[in-house]
């Protein structure tokens, strides 16, 4: 074999398990707590709107 093909062949491979591992790590992966992103819900995923409206229900001026 060519040693130019070996080295697309390996860059192929290496492009290919680069997607599958994107392509698991967003979609295979929704089974954890938090978003896709594998934060933890870190990023605002655990809000608690309850206590946002009452925050906002507190400061709103009476009418």
């Amino acid at each position: 074999m060519d040693v130019q093909l070996l080295i697309i062949l390996a860059l192929f491979a290496a492009a290919l398990f680069y997607i599958g591992r994107r392509f698991w790590l967003a979609f295979a992966a929704k089974g954890q707590a938090g978003c896709a992103k594998g934060c933890g819900g870190a990023c605002g995923a655990a809000l608690d709107v309850e206590a946002l409206q009452r925050t906002i229900e507190a400061r709103a001026p009476s009418h």
